[in-house]
């Protein structure tokens, strides 16, 4: 396994996060590194590609804002009166593709459904219908290509300040203005509610559901 670790590159920006990168590494190798991992509590997120394998240790800003957006989808969700499955950073393997990646969070909201209730196998369940990903440092896997290869309709990445909202449409992504899953969201509201979370929390989820509720009842008048 070890002899497959040829080239490492590391970043080490504590703003943010910290990446380790191996190139030239095995699928088997990546399971056997999978496997002893998950036998011990760790504060790592992976992902694998192409024979690269990504490590991320994210730090203060980046769990900060992830638990946000976090936050304001479970917001929209409940408000529109819609039904979600919360995987988290929870391991998406994908075998015959020799691809994998633990995102920052991950949802079922359209096909909440059909994985109520149970243990999602990917072999049998759909991928997750939304996937985030908070980019604060650069980044040696193509996260694009590696989650419209896994099937995922709709992939959010933020890379402060900017918030990008892509949809799959065939085999790749495209670059959309408006998120498919909440297309009334305007990407001001999405910001104001960043902003707002930075120096009171409690302050922007009432601001923001107070938001919601009133744009909900204003759709919902003939």
């Amino acid at each position: 396994m070890y002899n497959d670790l040829r080239q490492t590159t590391f970043v080490n920006l504590p703003r943010g996060e910290q990446r380790v990168a191996f190139h030239h590494l095995t699928w088997n190798a990546y399971q056997e590194i999978l496997q002893v991992l998950n036998h011990h509590p760790r504060n790592l997120r992976l992902a694998y590609d192409h024979g690269i394998l990504e490590m991320t240790m994210p730090l203060e800003e980046h769990e900060s804002t992830n638990r946000w957006i976090e936050r304001l989808i479970c917001i929209l969700v409940v408000e529109m009166g819609l039904k979600i499955k919360t995987m988290g950073s929870t391991t998406l393997n994908f075998p015959h593709l020799e691809k994998s990646a633990e995102p920052d969070s991950c949802y079922y909201i359209q096909n909440q459904p059909k994985v109520a209730g149970k243990k999602v196998d990917l072999t049998r369940d759909p991928p997750p219908d939304l996937v985030i990903e908070v980019d604060v440092t650069h980044s040696d896997i193509n996260k694009l290509h590696l989650y419209a290869s896994m099937g995922i309709p709709e992939f959010w990445r933020y890379q402060a300040p900017t918030w990008q909202i892509y949809q799959l449409q065939g085999q790749q992504y495209v670059e959309v203005e408006a998120s498919p899953t909440f297309p009334w969201l305007e990407k001001v509201r999405f910001y104001q509610f960043l902003v707002q979370c930075e120096t009171d929390e409690v302050a922007a989820e009432k601001a923001f559901r107070a938001w919601v509720q009133k744009f909900s009842f204003l759709a919902r008048l003939p």
